[in-house]
């Protein structure tokens, strides 16, 4: 059992979750959360998608309301943690407070990578991760505008998606030789890649964006390295994120893509842990080490250290598991498909419904699903078993999935 008050320092997925999870498990001294955004805690996934499409407010995202926090007693405090002093167990906040720990939490999360050519700067060139972002372009867009998105990753198919359901012109500039190409197969996506395309979005690969040209104030258009101009009224990036670990580094702890902790997400100060976008953690499951992005990855790391901190001391053995709705589709995932040497696809890609099964020397690694949640829910439970089934089965329609939970 931790002694002392915990100071959580960052209120995303994984810090609202430690919070929460913590008073869940009795722990009954003082809960600090750090928030240096200037909303209540509020989740992501949605600013992409529905947030960016609807008409509701931010209210909608919001975790709990003000009053859960005050009922719980988990001070939410608004301010930025500037330093660490781990001799003192204390974190200096840019207000001048000093708060201090028994037991310190990074979940410190990512931030996006930016784009490093001229004109990069300019109002109508932006990024996508917050909910001031999300609400912003809301404001932005409208129907006849021209956008181009730089990166064909999960953030950028999805806000295309949206801007073309909304009326805008859509093109999607992509380095790679296939969208998602590096978290997704070849078979997922070449459906995607169809979807997008036959709901007129217009995707580059193989190329990038070289130049930005601009009136002066605006954006106009974009230079590609193929010679190509395309014109523009707005870029929105999408070319991945960076992990927070600046903190980190300045106090002294190990950090490499990530926050270094172990399998218990434990820093190299016992006192201090690190959780979500941020860790790079030590996974017995997998071996090696791993940087997940994802709202599973943040919760369930979450989970894991409130149950530490109070008495239930294990090694995190979370599931990987994502998702991405891109248009009417949604895509989910479960596993780590990393080295897959053979794919068998079940259900029907022209229908629409179908899931790709990833296999190494005949072990299922993970499940790829497009609209059939029933097969990403029987691959939670069985890869969470460290169970299997082989390729003849998975490709066999007649071959009740069920059965292999038995």
């Amino acid at each position: 059992m931790t002694a002392g008050p915990v100071v959580i320092i960052g209120a995303g997925h994984a810090g609202f979750q430690l919070a929460m999870s913590l008073r869940q498990h009795g722990f009954s001294e003082r809960i600090a959360l750090l928030n240096d955004e200037g909303h209540l805690p509020y989740q992501r996934p949605p600013l992409s998608k529905a947030y960016l499409k609807g008409t509701g407010g931010p209210d909608s995202l919001m975790f709990r309301p003000e009053k859960f926090y005050a009922d719980q007693k988990i001070e939410l405090i608004s301010d930025r943690a500037m330093s660490i002093d781990r001799a003192a167990r204390k974190v200096l906040l840019g207000s001048g407070r000093s708060l201090d720990y028994g037991h310190l939490v990074l979940a410190t999360g990512a931030r996006n990578r930016l784009l490093d050519i001229p004109n990069a700067n300019l109002d109508s060139v932006r990024y996508l991760r917050t909910l001031d972002d999300s609400q912003s372009l809301r404001d932005y867009i409208s129907p006849g505008q021209r956008v181009i998105v730089i990166g064909a990753g999960f953030i950028g198919l999805e806000f295309a998606a949206t801007a073309r359901a909304k009326g805008l012109e859509v093109d999607v500039i992509e380095l790679a030789p296939r969208v998602m190409a590096r978290a997704v197969t070849a078979e997922i996506s070449e459906y995607f890649q169809s979807r997008h395309t036959s709901a007129g979005i217009r995707i580059h690969f193989g190329v990038q964006v070289t130049g930005i040209e601009s009136d002066g104030s605006k954006v106009t258009g974009v230079s590609l390295s193929d010679g190509r101009h395309i014109g523009a009224d707005l870029i929105v990036v999408g070319i991945g994120v960076l992990p927070n670990v600046e903190l980190a580094a300045e106090a002294g702890l190990k950090v490499a893509a990530g926050i270094v902790v172990d399998a218990h997400l434990l820093t190299t100060d016992p006192d201090i842990s690190a959780i979500g976008d941020c860790a790079l953690y030590d996974s017995p499951r997998f071996g090696g080490s791993l940087r997940l992005e994802s709202v599973q990855n943040a919760t369930d790391h979450a989970r894991c250290v409130a149950a530490r901190l109070t008495g239930d001391v294990k090694p995190y053995d979370g599931l990987p598991w994502f998702w991405s709705d891109q248009g009417p589709d949604k895509l989910q995932m479960v596993g780590l498909t990393t080295g897959y040497d053979r794919v068998v696809v079940r259900g029907d890609r022209a229908q629409g419904a179908f899931s790709v099964f990833c296999y190494k020397a005949g072990q299922l690694l993970g499940i790829e699903s497009v609209n059939r949640a029933g097969d990403h829910m029987f691959g939670r439970r069985l890869l969470a078993a460290n169970g299997s089934i082989t390729p003849e089965q998975a490709a066999d329609p007649g071959f009740d999935l069920k059965s292999a939970l038995s």
